[in-house]
């Protein structure tokens, strides 16, 4: 009896090499494989050489019976499936030139079902350390679900986030003057860019929604002579933002509250929102325009710095979620959605607003995500003691993947000047050269 289960194993470890070799064969892969045996796929597959490890058969039952993206997530994570030197970038190179669609067809389906009824009923092992996360988190838009959901992502750890930014925790787009521009340069070169857009001057008041670790609002406060005010809902944001406030000196001129941005209660002649407007939600775009109509005083402007997708057929395709932004959402953003730049517009003008200027910065985003993952890996040891090796591994592959969707331009991001319609003049330059001095 007890030769069966051996028998048994080493049945399906040579189905699984057998499908293995005949997938990467009919697609042209130039990627290897390490099972939990320590077999090689090719057999003759180098040290060195860029491979998917496996760990256990019951990764492989797993991924058969449900391949999903969740599966993969918690498979990831629990580095049950890993990369062999090499990163996710090395593997989307190597990715094969025919069509996914294609390859399917071209496998021996009865070899594929030979191997698939020897898993069948192989328990899928664990752990899986994904699945406690909420599938549906709220996103009606109310104070507390925006706290819970900012809170979820930006209050990971302040030291973890400091791994991978540049000194002044800036956790947005940069932008690079030249692509050798390191990422210290091209954040400030963004704080510069997003403070002449604004045309901010000595004397104003800003506000920033969203202000993350105050480098922007202690920026402008600084070399702009404004008044600033941020508002954040990130606790440990908000804690290290006054702290930085305070050594710089800037109590005088800067201000923060741990605030929905709904409640504030002022007005101000320049508001910037860089990087926040993800977590708003579809559904709640109205309060949110109707707010900065609110806030904004009669001839101030407002900077939109956000992320967008291009858009569908119709708003009902746009709005369908594939499996990849769900998992995204569940996972690294919740409450997170996007729309698309028609939208954005289509939202100001419908709510008293004037567009004036409107610049992409896809591969600005792609550069910067690269750079953040780069950052995170090379001081990965250190992120794992900090948060632990499933949130360091999370936070990889979504930084990764992040900068391949802006390689691919399957997402977007854009920075958007407004102000309050008007009869007249707006005020602004007849040129904007005085942007890009």
């Amino acid at each position: 009896m007890s030769d069966g289960p051996r028998t048994s194993n080493t049945a399906r470890l040579a189905s699984l090499k057998t499908l293995l070799a005949h997938a990467r064969e009919r697609a042209g892969l130039d990627v290897g494989f390490v099972l939990w045996d320590g077999t090689r796929v090719p057999a003759d597959l180098a040290d060195d050489a860029l491979a998917i490890s496996i760990a256990d058969e019951g990764a492989v039952a797993a991924l058969l019976r449900s391949p999903n993206i969740d599966t993969l997530a918690n498979l990831w994570t629990s580095g049950r499936l890993d990369l062999r030197n090499g990163t996710l970038f090395d593997l989307v190179e190597r990715k094969p030139r025919v069509r996914t669609k294609d390859i399917l067809r071209s496998l021996d389906k009865s070899l594929a079902i030979r191997t698939l009824a020897r898993f069948l009923f192989v328990p899928r092992g664990g752990p899986w350390p994904l699945e406690t996360v909420s599938a549906t988190p709220v996103d009606d838009g109310s104070e507390a679900a925006n706290r819970d959901n900012v809170q979820y992502h930006y209050d990971v750890s302040n030291e973890f986030y400091a791994l991978f930014l540049d000194p002044d925790m800036v956790y947005t787009c940069a932008y690079f003057h030249d692509w050798s521009d390191d990422l210290a340069t091209a954040q400030r070169n963004k704080l510069d860019m997003s403070c002449r857009r604004l045309r901010l001057k000595p004397g104003e008041t800003l506000l920033d929604i969203g202000c993350g670790w105050g480098a922007f609002i202690c920026h402008a406060a600084q070399h702009y002579g404004v008044r600033a005010h941020g508002v954040t809902l990130a606790q440990k944001q908000y804690d290290l933002a006054r702290e930085r406030v305070a050594r710089l000196g800037l109590q005088d001129r800067v201000t923060l509250e741990l605030r929905d941005y709904t409640k504030v209660d002022r007005t101000f002649d320049k508001i910037a929102s860089i990087g926040m407007f993800e977590q708003v939600g579809i559904d709640n775009h109205a309060e949110y325009f109707r707010t900065i109509h609110r806030l904004l005083k009669p001839d101030g402007l407002y900077l939109h710095h956000a992320i967008s997708r291009p858009a569908k057929r119709d708003d009902k395709s746009f709005r369908k979620r594939r499996p990849e932004f769900a998992a995204l959402t569940r996972y690294i953003f919740p409450g997170g959605e996007l729309d698309h730049l028609g939208m954005t517009i289509a939202n100001f003008e419908r709510h008293g607003f004037e567009v004036h200027d409107v610049e992409a910065w896809r591969e600005h985003y792609q550069r910067t995500c690269r750079m953040w993952h780069d950052r995170l890996l090379a001081n990965r040891d250190a992120a794992i003691a900090e948060i632990g090796a499933v949130k360091t591994r999370l936070w990889l592959v979504y930084l990764a993947a992040c900068s391949i969707a802006f390689q691919r331009g399957t997402v977007g991001i854009f920075q958007t000047l407004v102000s309050k319609r008007k009869r007249g003049s707006s005020g602004l330059p007849p040129t904007r050269a005085d942007l890009y001095r």
